[in-house]
């Protein structure tokens, strides 16, 4: 009996709901988080970025920013901004993956390529979904550039952040929970799951608020999943198996050395590949990568590596899509 079966998706929750949630969401960590010994080992390696040998790999980052695609409600296309921004367009909606469309975020050097969609480019923007707090996938900036009536979706304990910052549809949701929001073509369900991870944004805050993904199912039926910032694990196969059918993946292939440090919340390439495989998704779309130098890796080892890794496995070529910073795919009925 799969778990589908066992465990049927659940009824979506009221959109706006003001809920109260445990004070802590440590329980939910699947590794422990980094210690005191674990940043002396650090600060004593050095390995915090690139070495400047390999920065000369920068000139290599594919950047090919172009027009967003026309595609009618009951079609679905993404488009790579970035990091872990993606522009998806499905059902009639125009949603936003955690934007960042600033230049840096706290602690990290700028940006190595330049935001892939102009954000006066951007459509309407009718929903956003946020994967957890952390400063490069939850970009207060870039939020108030936005309308205080977007809908926000968002992990449980993080809307009275943004209720403080004006926004009035502001929706939470715990691990294996749903909503949806009405489109042209009909509704299009957001299913918050589970991811290897953690949060903290303050010195006092640590996992106060949850982190997961995100499975976004247009009306047809067509889905998407979206990862957010994740370890290798468990989760990906439960997920694969509560959402049958994902038409693609959009996984992290970046910020993965030192191993020893960050292997249990960012996979690496071949992990990610591996990710693709226990969700069933028919493609895969890398993320995390070729934006904000975040660890030790070489720029371009994430994309040598995932191809690589994706060749071993003998899937169509086709069905790796491998964007440059500012390129889209439409999703079709046979990826």
């Amino acid at each position: 009996m799969t778990e589908q079966t066992e465990r049927p998706l659940a009824e979506p929750r009221p959109l706006g709901e003001v809920r109260t949630w445990p004070r802590s969401f440590t329980d939910r960590l699947t590794a422990p988080l980094p210690g005191v010994r674990t940043l002396a080992r650090l600060a004593r390696e050095g390995r915090l970025r690139p070495s400047a040998e390999s920065l000369r790999d920068l000139a290599g980052l594919p950047v090919e920013p172009g027009p967003l695609p026309r595609v009618d409600a009951d079609a679905t296309a993404v488009t790579w901004a970035g990091h872990a921004s993606w522009v998806v367009a499905t059902g009639g909606l125009t949603v936003l993956t955690d934007p960042v469309w600033s230049r840096r975020i706290l602690g990290t050097p700028p940006r190595v390529t330049p935001v892939g969609v102009p954000w006066e480019n951007l459509p309407r923007v009718d929903a956003v979904v946020i994967s957890h707090n952390h400063y490069d996938h939850l970009d207060a900036p870039t939020l108030k550039r936005l309308p205080r009536d977007t809908h926000l979706l968002l992990p449980a304990g993080l809307a009275a952040w943004a209720r403080r910052r004006g926004f009035t549809r502001v929706t939470e949701l715990d691990w294996w929970e749903a909503v949806e929001l009405p489109g042209p073509a009909g509704p299009v369900r957001f299913d918050f799951v589970p991811a290897h991870h953690w949060s903290k944004r303050t010195l006092t805050d640590t996992c106060r608020s949850l982190w997961g993904g995100w499975v976004i199912t247009a009306p047809d039926g067509r889905r998407v999943y979206f990862a957010g910032d994740t370890g290798y694990g468990h989760w990906f196969e439960r997920i694969g198996e509560r959402y049958p059918g994902i038409d693609l993946a959009l996984l992290p292939i970046g910020a993965y050395d030192p191993r020893w440090m960050l292997g249990p919340v960012h996979t690496d390439p071949e992990e990610a590949v591996r990710a693709c495989a226990d969700l069933g998704a028919r493609a895969m779309a890398p993320m995390h990568w070729a934006t904000f130098l975040l660890s030790a890796e070489p720029p371009l080892e994430p994309l040598r590596r995932v191809r690589a890794a994706w060749e071993a496995t003998g899937r169509p070529r086709g069905d790796l899509w491998d964007l440059p910073v500012g390129a889209s795919r439409v999703l079709t009925c046979a990826t």
